[in-house]
This record gives structure tokens, C-alpha cells and sequence, in this order.
């Protein structure tokens, strides 16, 4: 099966053509007419236009619909380092679903700098033909420090996928299977494994949400991250808590979640059984999840359950959130993102949850019936609701941050 699976990634990308995007014209180009106004000497009356309003690029050219995915390889999937060119695929297939999802036109820049600032000046560099910037695949702690100055540099949206599009989903799921299991969440205790770019922009959101952040122990490769650690930099000790447990299995004594961003079957059997009545686990690591959904329910039946992978139930997936958390953007022509636009996405993605599940999403997923439960705490990839719903809820918190500039 695997050979099988790989042959057929490898013709789906190489035939008919190489690659799995191209640039298709939206206007005529027929006719020496066509021609006079696609170019010169047409071309000059929309570049003085720009020249004396730079608004007007968003109604002269495609700057409006845009958006650049770039990355420097550093980070690509399950895959760590491979390099710029290596990760093009990735990026050209954030661009397919980018058109399919919310019909965003994409550039993928593969970008290979030797050092953090050269890719931020790279990017300032290149921003002005883009409505949005979403960054991916770039290795922590540099993407922290990446995505803070290009924001504060740069007037347009710009979002790091890995951390606030994964933490946007991790947390409208979280928020309907607390509900779905009777938890206050002012008083749940939550274990979160792993500290790069998701983990690190989940636990601010969670707070938000009305999560106490005191509450949350996130644990790294070197056990829990507490205050009498001496080897933590500048971003993790945020995150530092003063509590005793020191392992992960003391962290999830107890705890009522658990949110995986780390590795393969690091979780045990006796790690689920430990935890307080009626558990969230959240094992999200891809392929293989820290702990498979058929070991943890035969550990505990009052659990709720969700990985990164389609062919379980509840999958925790980031294209649920990015297509549509950029649409909304770019419609508000936003100069930037908010965490209230990030707060309205997940409300609204919780929220559908709660809805009838049309009759097409059940036929392309190969479900006879599915509505709010256990079984289904966050809307299938392909709803065309979320198209409708997600991002006029983006819109709207843009218009009520004061970033929104469409009139």
C-alpha cells in the first residue's frame, strides 16, 4: 500500500504537467486592441492611478486577492529541514487548497536565506504585491521572531499558519468537546505536549477563550516547562509554571486535556487512565499520533478524541482555518490580523459544529449521518459553510478592531 501510495504521489505531482498549480489570464489578450490595453500603452493609465493612490492597486490589480505563502524549508510538515526547494510541494499545495477552499489566488516563494533578518528583509522586500502574507513551515524559535517584526513592518496581514491557524482549530474543537463533556472552563486543567510555533500560539488563545492560563502545563522534550528551569529562552518562559510534576506522566495526573504538538506514541495507556473523568485528548502528531484513538478508548470510554489524521474522527486540521481566516481578511482588506479576528474564527467553526451536516459533506466523507457529539466536534474540510460563515465572522471583528479598510 505504501509503494502504492507513493508512485501515485509522485505521477499525481509530475503528470500531466509538472507541479500542481499554474497562472491562468482573467482578461482577454486576443485582439491588438486586447493587446493595447493589457500593455502598453493601456497599461500606463492604472500605473498613475496607483502612483497617486496606492489604494487603487486594490482595484486595478490582483493585489487584493493575493496571497504570498512563503517559507524557508525549515520546518516542512514531519519532515524538519529540507530546505527551500524541497518544501515548494508544501507550498504549492497550501496554494491548491487556498483557490479550491476560498478562491485566493496564491505565489508560493520558496525563500533561502542564511539568516532570520536576511528572510525578514526579503519578505518587506516583495510585500507590496500581495494582499497577505501567510508564512509556513519555518522552524521556532525563528518564526516567532519572523512573523513579530514583519507584522509590526508591514501593513497588510500576515500570519504564521503553523502557529495561529493550527491553534484557531486545536481551540474551536477544544471548546465543544469541553461542552460536550459538562467542563467549566475556568476550572479545566490542560496538558499541553510540545512548545514549537502551535503549542506556543494555542495556550494565548485558550486564555482567551476563558481558560486559565495557570492551569495549563506545557511539556518539551526535557519534561515540564517550570519556573526552577534555568534552560529556557525568551519565548518559552512564558510559559514557565510554578507546580511540582516535573515528567509528563505527573503533568497528566489528573488533568482533564490533552493537547499533542509533539511526537509519535509518547503517550502510555497509563498516562490516560490517570487523568480526571470525562477526558479530552487531542493527539495530533502526523502520521502516527502520540497515542492511536483504539488504545486510548479501550483505556477510558468516557473519553472524547481527536488526531491530525482524515481517516479517524475529528480530524484537527489547519485548512479548516486558513482559507478562510485570509478571505475574511482580505475582504476587510484588513492591515493586519487581530486576536479578536482569530477569536471570531474559532466561535464561528464551533458554532457550525452545532448545525445539520448537509447531505454533500456526508456523501464526500462516506457518512450516512453525523451531527454534534463525540463523534464530531469540528466541521468537515469540505462544508461549503465555511465558506459562509467563518469569514463575515473574520470581517466583522476587523471592522470592530479597526483594522478593516474596505468601504
Amino acid at each position: 500500500m505504501k509503494k502504492d501510495l507513493t508512485q501515485a504521489a509522485f505521477d499525481y505531482h509530475a503528470k500531466p504537467v509538472p507541479g500542481k498549480i499554474s497562472v491562468v489570464p482573467t482578461k482577454p489578450c486576443e485582439t491588438q486592441s486586447d493587446l493595447s490595453l493589457a500593455y502598453t500603452p493601456g497599461v500606463a493609465e492604472p500605473v498613475r492611478a496607483i502612483k497617486q493612490d496606492p489604494e487603487a492597486a486594490y482595484r486595478y490589480t490582483n493585489k487584493g486577492n493575493l496571497v504570498a505563502v512563503i517559507s524557508n524549508g525549515t520546518a516542512v510538515l514531519g519532515l524538519g529541514n529540507t530546505g527551500a526547494l524541497a518544501s515548494k510541494p508544501v507550498m504549492e499545495g497550501k496554494a491548491v487548497l487556498f483557490k479550491r477552499l476560498a478562491n485566493i489566488d496564491v505565489f508560493d516563494i520558496e525563500i533561502e536565506a542564511a539568516t532570520k533578518e536576511i528572510f525578514i528583509e526579503t519578505v518587506a522586500a516583495i510585500s507590496p504585491t500581495f494582499g497577505a502574507i501567510n508564512l509556513e513551515d519555518i522552524a521556532a524559535p525563528d518564526c516567532f521572531h519572523i512573523e513579530e517584526v514583519l507584522r509590526t513592518r508591514l501593513n497588510i496581514p500576515v500570519l504564521h499558519d503553523d502557529q495561529h491557524g493550527t491553534a484557531v482549530i486545536i481551540c474551536a474543537a477544544l471548546l465543544n468537546a469541553f461542552e460536550l463533556q459538562n467542563k467549566k472552563l475556568a476550572d479545566v486543567r490542560i496538558v499541553i505536549l510540545g512548545a514549537g510555533a502551535a503549542a506556543q500560539a494555542t495556550l494565548p488563545l485558550l486564555s482567551l477563550m476563558g481558560i486559565t492560563v495557570e492551569n495549563i502545563l506545557m511539556v518539551d522534550s526535557k519534561g515540564v516547562i517550570h519556573t526552577g528551569r534555568n534552560d529556557l529562552g525568551t519565548y518559552k518562559q512564558r510559559f514557565a509554571r510554578a507546580t511540582s510534576a516535573r515528567t509528563l506522566t505527573e503533568a497528566m495526573r489528573e488533568a482533564d486535556a490533552f493537547i499533542g504538538l509533539s511526537g509519535p506514541q509518547l503517550v502510555t495507556p497509563d498516562m490516560v487512565a490517570s487523568m480526571a473523568p470525562r477526558p479530552v485528548i487531542f493527539a495530533l502528531a502526523n502520521p502516527v499520533p502520540e497515542i492511536y484513538p483504539e488504545i486510548a478508548h479501550a483505556v477510558r470510554r468516557d473519553l472524547i478524541m481527536a488526531t491530525g489524521r482524515s481517516d479517524f474522527p475529528n480530524q484537527v486540521n489547519n485548512a479548516l482555518g486558513f482559507p478562510y481566516l485570509f478571505r475574511g481578511a482580505l475582504d476587510a482588506r484588513a492591515s493586519g490580523f487581530t486576536q479578536a479576528m482569530l477569536v471570531s474564527a474559532i466561535r464561528a467553526l464551533s458554532q457550525l459544529a452545532h448545525e445539520p451536516v448537509p447531505a454533500e459533506v456526508l456523501r464526500a466523507f462516506g457518512e450516512k449521518h453525523l451531527e454534534f457529539g463525540s463523534g464530531y466536534i469540528i466541521p468537515k474540510l469540505l462544508d461549503p459553510r465555511l465558506l459562509e460563515t467563518v469569514p463575515p465572522a473574520v470581517v466583522r471583528a476587523a471592522i470592530e478592531s479597526g483594522v478593516a479598510r474596505a468601504s
